[in-house]
């Protein structure tokens, strides 16, 4: 039976890197996905594509889509994301495997709809910090505030990301990561919600992913943990989080 496969998870985790990967590792294992092209009022970054990572639109025309039927806006950090719901159904009519790869936020809201109940999904949240890790920092004698740490964490990669990206960074793209940042521990209070948890701590635009050629690291890991899934097999970096994980 097909199922629909959503990854989602903070800003710069990543979510693209690893879906790459498996294109070029793991082509028997995500050859039949089709990615879901959802409507976005950012400007593009450098390596983006109309019509492949997004629909690129002025936040008009996406605020008009919440008039139409069929149509789920989310605020993402403020920018204002849109997604067509009846992609989902004509992949699945065409034989392929529709794939979501975004944030949380738009995830909840097709929970909401009741759709992961209606179709067979597999939803697998991609974390900065495992599961240890959190409990590690947690423990009072740490005195850390995971909320904090997580912000740290993410900030540090997205400043590396934007910094491959542009030589000088504007004040306006400081300031997108720091909300990028900042949303990144909210957004890891939804990751109990998912069939699966797989920490990656190698995150966007990290060395580890295709400097090399092959996947090192914790990036190679994670890219075993995710074709074990779908395949239907065990990996220790496959984990399960309860509710009151990340305060």
């Amino acid at each position: 039976m097909t199922k629909f496969v959503v990854v989602s998870g903070p800003s710069c985790v990543g979510k693209g890197p690893l879906y790459r990967a498996m294109r070029r590792f793991h082509p028997e294992l995500v050859g039949n996905f089709e990615q879901l092209v959802l409507f976005n009022d950012r400007p593009p970054r450098p390596e983006e594509q109309e019509g492949v990572d997004y629909f690129f639109r002025p936040r008009t025309d996406i605020e008009a889509l919440d008039a139409k039927r069929g149509y789920l806006l989310v605020n993402v950090r403020d920018d204002l994301q849109a997604l067509e719901v009846n992609q989902i159904r004509n992949i699945m009519d065409a034989g392929k495997t529709p794939f979501f790869e975004g944030n949380p936020f738009m995830v909840a809201r097709l929970r909401e709809l009741g759709l992961f109940e209606q179709i067979p999904t597999v939803s697998v949240f991609l974390s900065p910090l495992c599961r240890e890790e959190i409990l590690y920092l947690k423990a009072p004698e740490r005195r850390v505030e995971p909320g904090g740490f997580v912000t740290e964490v993410q900030r540090r990669k997205l400043l590396h990301r934007a910094r491959r990206q542009k030589s000088n960074l504007s004040l306006n793209d400081l300031e997108d990561i720091e909300k990028r940042a900042a949303s990144a521990a909210v957004e890891m209070r939804e990751a109990w919600k998912f069939d699966h948890v797989i920490h990656l701590h190698d995150g966007e635009g990290n060395d580890n992913w295709d400097a090399f050629h092959y996947p090192i690291g914790n990036a190679r890991k994670a890219m075993a943990a995710f074709a074990a899934l779908l395949r239907g097999e065990t990996h220790p970096n496959i984990e399960n989080w309860e509710k009151d994980l990340v305060p």
